[in-house]
């Protein structure tokens, strides 16, 4: 999550209006930890439906110019795209936004045909990289 907040900040600093979910940025800054702890505790799906994420992610989604997924090395695995990403590339597809990866592709996920066939443009970890596709 540090890292999608520093993303969204650096997208401002270069013009942009980044959002990310006001939880994350508090997260980041030590504050709501009761729900940190409850998503270590396998409370994912709750969580997720008590905030209504992927609904709220959704109406941003279709509010956006361009998405940009900061696809980090998660569980040991590089360019990680997980579940709630895949969906969320989906909906920007289907809405013909435009999509980058901060990373590259995820070449080891079991859905990596899906991931390249929406056509993310890949910024090999530099967002001054955007600047020559918006």
């Amino acid at each position: 999550m540090k890292e999608m907040v520093a993303s969204k900040d650096r997208l401002r600093e270069l013009g942009y209006d980044g959002w990310i979910h006001p939880d994350y940025e508090a997260f980041v800054r030590g504050e709501k930890q009761e729900i940190l702890r409850r998503a270590f505790n396998g409370e994912h799906a709750a969580i997720k439906r008590e905030n209504n994420y992927l609904k709220v992610h959704y109406q941003h989604i279709l509010e956006s110019d361009a998405i940009l997924f900061v696809n980090a090395e998660k569980k040991g695995q590089k360019n990680y795209i997980g579940g709630n990403v895949l969906i969320e590339m989906g909906q920007a597809y289907v809405n013909n936004k435009k999509m980058f990866l901060l990373y590259d592709l995820p070449r080891d996920s079991a859905y990596i045909e899906e991931i390249e066939s929406m056509d993310p443009i890949c910024l090999k970890g530099d967002l001054n990289n955007i600047k020559k596709y918006i």
